[in-house]
């Protein structure tokens, strides 16, 4: 009987354990088409504001944050975007995450006309990570989340879940 790499492993390294940390919605404007460049068809969303609500941390998205997306030859667009959060105590944490969504072509067809599509049907899913000099949350600093996106006609919704 030969052994694999999984059976050697402690309990703590067979999965993946989270908890919530928010819900995030943000507001986007029309995106900004850059076009067809070497590396992509880049466009620019740029993010107004938005909110966050959370157990640990809540508050508003400030207005400056961006999302500069690629959309790939083969359908899928990538993220990168940038945001400041204010919770209610007036503390700044910079939010970013790199993110990936792609789907049927159909369905990315709908979601692009601004539709309401099931966040089943496509693959949504970012990485946040997040800095700032509050001492009540510093916590956060030291944070690496996962985030699961749902694309609205007004912008997305993220489930944002702290890596534990």
């Amino acid at each position: 009987m030969s052994t694999t790499l999984n059976d050697d492993l402690p309990e703590v390294l067979r999965s993946v354990r989270t908890r919530p940390l928010f819900v995030m919605r943000l507001d986007v404007r029309k995106l900004q088409v850059v076009g067809a460049t070497p590396g992509g068809f880049r466009r620019i969303g740029v993010v107004p504001g938005g909110s966050f609500e959370g157990e640990r941390l809540s508050g508003e998205v400030l207005d400056g944050g961006s999302d500069w997306q690629t959309v790939r030859s083969d359908g899928a667009t990538t993220l990168n975007v940038r945001l400041v959060l204010k919770t209610t105590d007036d503390a700044l944490i910079g939010m970013t995450y790199q993110g990936l969504r792609h789907g049927p072509p159909d369905v990315v067809a709908r979601i692009e006309k601004g539709e309401a599509v099931d966040p089943a049907s496509y693959y949504f899913r970012t990485n946040p990570l997040f800095e700032t000099a509050a001492a009540k949350y510093d916590w956060i600093n030291r944070v690496v989340a996962i985030g699961i996106g749902h694309r609205r006609a007004d912008g997305p919704i993220y489930s944002v879940f702290e890596v534990l």
